[in-house]
């Protein structure tokens, strides 16, 4: 089965589908999400990408973040997805949205519609799927602030962007 993303209009209007290596490459904007899941200690939990994905492989990102398939809602896969990935599940709140769209390499693009959703765990048991991540860690803000300025290579370029956008807060949950 190949995997299709929803196209999107500015508005997040749904216009179609298409093959997600296929948008990728032409640079079609989709709709996506990004999870990012804080501990009572107020840490965010960290991925390092598999490095067989398709890009940003190695790469430190949020917990978790993926696409909708046609048909499925967005906070629907967005639990989905923090299963596949990090084995786990917990109650997501959906806190905005925001748009952007940036080169990945290898000829790819992302120009995503991306629903940001916040949780709060206070004990989980991280069991992330081979394939899909190779490392995690709960970072305290402070800590990862440092680290994406010195190492931003080191990051996902949507983590970058939702950083410096002050998404990466335990706070924040209102829409821009």
């Amino acid at each position: 089965m190949t995997d299709r993303v929803v196209l999107v209009d500015s508005q997040d209007r749904p216009l179609g589908s298409a093959e997600k290596l296929q948008a990728h490459r032409q640079g079609w904007r989709h709709r996506a999400f990004s999870v990012f899941v804080y501990d009572r200690r107020g840490r965010l939990l960290l991925q390092q990408r598999h490095p067989g994905k398709y890009h940003s492989g190695g790469l430190w990102s949020n917990t978790c973040c993926s696409h909708p398939r046609p048909g499925e809602s967005v906070q629907a896969a967005a639990h989905r997805r923090i299963a596949e990935e990090m084995g786990f599940s917990c109650s997501l709140q959906s806190a905005f949205r925001f748009s952007y769209e940036e080169a990945v390499g290898d000829g790819l693009v992302e120009c995503e519609v991306d629903h940001i959703f916040i949780g709060r765990v206070d004990s989980v048991t991280v069991q992330p799927h081979d394939d899909e991540v190779i490392d995690w860690r709960w970072a305290p803000s402070q800590a990862l602030r440092s680290d994406v300025q010195a190492r931003p290579e080191a990051y996902t370029v949507w983590f970058r962007l939702l950083l410096a956008r002050g998404a990466a807060s335990p706070s924040r949950t209102h829409p821009d």
